[in-house]
């Protein structure tokens, strides 16, 4: 168990400090506004879709480690992704991170990501960018979303 927390944490902080597709994309045409002002999170995640597939996907903004973390894990993991596959990973990582019964175990770096269920007050912030991106592809013009 030492071991997986010792990769947890050095994961998130990897992506904390170098955080992946940290930039606006400037052509996106699908975007939202994050805010979690229980602990200050704000992010903005810039889609461009072509079809039915995320092309490129990128946040900007400032939050605590998990908060960051989380949202550059899921523009890797969601880049190149059909909206379906996304969809579909969208529901699982909030299963995950809310130890809901139906919950699928997390593959690849996202696997990080199920250690949060074990803080409940740090669920929101690892949510944050998920719930973001989501309200973005359901909408082609600027939405906000909160936590609260």
């Amino acid at each position: 168990m030492s071991d997986l927390r010792d990769l947890y944490q050095q994961v998130i902080m990897d992506h904390k400090k170098k955080p992946r597709n940290f930039r606006e994309i400037t052509d996106a045409n699908h975007m939202a506004h994050g805010n979690n002002p229980l602990c200050g999170d704000a992010l903005v995640v810039y889609v461009k879709l072509k079809g039915d597939v995320i092309e490129d996907i990128s946040f900007q903004g400032s939050g605590c480690a998990i908060s960051v973390a989380s949202a550059s894990l899921m523009t890797e993991t969601l880049k190149g992704k059909t909206l379906a596959d996304a969809e579909a990973l969208y529901e699982d990582v909030h299963k995950a991170l809310t130890g809901d019964k139906d919950a699928v175990e997390l593959t690849g770096k996202l696997q990080v990501l199920a250690g949060v269920k074990e803080f409940p007050a740090r669920v929101k912030c690892a949510t944050l960018s998920w719930h973001t991106v989501h309200a973005a592809v359901d909408n082609d013009h600027d939405i906000s979303v909160s936590t609260e």
